[in-house]
């Protein structure tokens, strides 16, 4: 008798998977933080933590950020496996390089101690012991949860940097997450390209091989949407904003979207650039009125623009050869002020296309 043998996963397969192991790892780790956390003496807080639960909570981060990076090279290999080619073995990570130190340069010691700092600074504006230490407690779980997510992403790209047949990844967002990953998701960026994250954020790569990068995007990007990652439950992964968008009830686009961003995209908006525009926000002058407009695309190379120079040299109003030299004479107004001044929904699209927002 024959065993058959196993079933390949795919490369989507895989990061379902990858994702599902951080994802536990987490949250192992922060519930040993938990328990840690609630042996304080609230009577002498950095006493208690500095000889207790502070070594204990470093040890326990630490931990995880090794087991977190240690998962990369076996997901590298996989996804390599999987696109047809053998794991390259010729660089190999040291786990134990990722760990020990906080994301963003300093000590982790340092960090980890911040939320006994906030717990005090609470109870000294006057909240009771149990609100404070639930704020510190809070804090910290955020802190330790995004330092063993970063240490796993961090080790996932020196990877990708250090096998010659990765050429860059992919960025998958998994629901629910902020509408700055929402647009991220979904796009290639090369080998050297890093990771944008925030506190909590627990995007993922997808690494693509030269070998076989675009039958990736052919499986990866056609579905825009993967499978519940754990049994039918859990989050979902999206490879397109406007999925995500449409899979969120009216009540989570507001809030995610901001409720002038959500009714711009509601209204055929471009995803991106409602949510880009929120970057380059401030305060202009314009029209006799105070409002809300947005620096982002108003560069030479902005499309919003070279937009306002084509109309322009339509209407007769600078010459055809002016290049360069033209000059915005209107802000790029933001969503919530093209509602406000609109007196209709006809006008209000047109504006949501004159600013950039529709095509």
């Amino acid at each position: 008798m024959t065993t058959a043998a196993p079933e390949r996963l795919t490369a989507v397969e895989l990061a379902q998977a990858y994702y599902v192991a951080q994802a536990q790892l987490t949250r192992s780790t922060v519930d040993r933080v938990q328990e840690l956390w609630r042996e304080l003496d609230r009577r002498d807080l950095t006493g208690s933590w500095e000889a207790l639960v502070g070594p204990a909570v470093f040890d326990t981060v630490t931990a995880g950020q090794i087991a977190a990076a240690g998962h990369a090279d076996p997901y590298l290999d996989a996804i390599e496996t999987a696109d047809g080619d053998g794991p390259d073995g010729t660089a190999r990570l040291r786990a134990a390089t990722f760990a020990g130190h906080a994301s963003d340069g300093r000590a982790l010691d340092s960090l980890l101690y911040l939320p006994v700092i906030t717990t005090k600074e609470a109870i000294g504006a006057g909240l009771s012991d149990v609100e404070a230490m639930m704020r510190g407690l809070n804090q910290l779980l955020k802190m330790a949860a995004t330092q063993i997510a970063d240490a796993g992403r961090t080790a996932v790209g020196a990877g990708i940097a250090g096998r010659r047949t990765i050429q860059g990844y992919i960025r998958v967002a998994t629901s629910p997450c902020c509408a700055r990953c929402a647009v991220l998701s979904g796009k290639e960026f090369g080998w050297n390209r890093g990771f944008q994250r925030h506190p909590r954020c627990d995007c993922i790569h997808v690494p693509a091989t030269l070998i076989a990068r675009s039958s990736l995007r052919r499986g990866l990007l056609e579905h825009r949407e993967f499978a519940p990652t754990v049994g039918g439950r859990g989050p979902r992964g999206f490879v397109d904003a406007r999925t995500y968008f449409n899979s969120l009830s009216r009540r989570e686009q507001d809030r995610i979207f901001t409720a002038a961003g959500a009714r711009a995209v509601r209204d055929g908006a471009d995803i991106t650039s409602v949510v880009n525009a929120r970057r380059g926000m401030y305060t202009a002058s314009a029209y006799g009125r105070t409002l809300r407009a947005t620096r982002e695309g108003t560069t030479r190379r902005g499309a919003f623009y070279r937009a306002e120079r084509a109309r322009a040299i339509a209407a007769g109003q600078v010459p055809a050869d002016i290049g360069r030299a033209f000059r915005l004479r209107t802000p790029r107004l933001m969503p919530e002020e093209i509602y406000r001044l609109a007196e209709s929904r006809d006008e209000a699209i047109r504006m949501l296309r004159r600013f950039g927002y529709l095509d």
